[in-house]
């Protein structure tokens, strides 16, 4: 068994869609990035990359290749699971947290669960998808950004 561990976060800023776990959620802000900033997924991503010893996920889509550029990260996600497959890694449990004071987050969860089933080929029962505040504390707290964080356990 192999574990590893995701986090990512972005600033909030004017002028872009709010997008996580791959859904789109109207809110006045959304998250700078390269891609589209899905801290969700980017979380993800590395804690599965990094439980299979594949490095992190600046590596394989660096912010300088403009092919990335703009980039749905569901897409990226799914070239992540293609990388485990090739080296014969089941998933057998993913858990994240998302921190944001705002937007309320819990009704897109059911969507954001409906995105991920197909790209990791798993039961939605092995994903779990929590969300969170920081009670006003911190850069979230002051609706600065958002913070995403991830554990994936796989096997071969």
């Amino acid at each position: 068994m192999r574990v590893g561990m995701g986090f990512d976060v972005h600033q909030l800023v004017e002028g872009r869609k709010l997008i996580l776990g791959g859904v789109e959620i109207p809110f006045p802000k959304g998250l700078a990035g390269y891609s589209d900033g899905d801290v969700l997924l980017h979380a993800l991503g590395d804690a599965l990359l990094g439980a299979a010893g594949q490095g992190d996920i600046g590596q394989h889509f660096p912010d300088y290749n403009p092919q990335y550029k703009g980039i749905s990260s569901l897409i990226l996600l799914g070239r992540i699971c293609e990388i485990i497959r090739r080296e014969h890694f089941i998933i057998n449990n993913v858990d994240s947290i998302i921190v944001a004071e705002k937007p309320r987050l819990s009704p897109y969860l059911r969507g954001m669960k409906d995105k991920l089933v197909p790209i990791l080929k798993v039961s939605e029962k092995l994903i779990n998808i929590k969300v969170t505040t920081t009670e006003g504390l911190g850069f979230a707290g002051r609706e600065e950004g958002i913070a995403a964080y991830a554990v994936v356990t796989l096997t071969r």
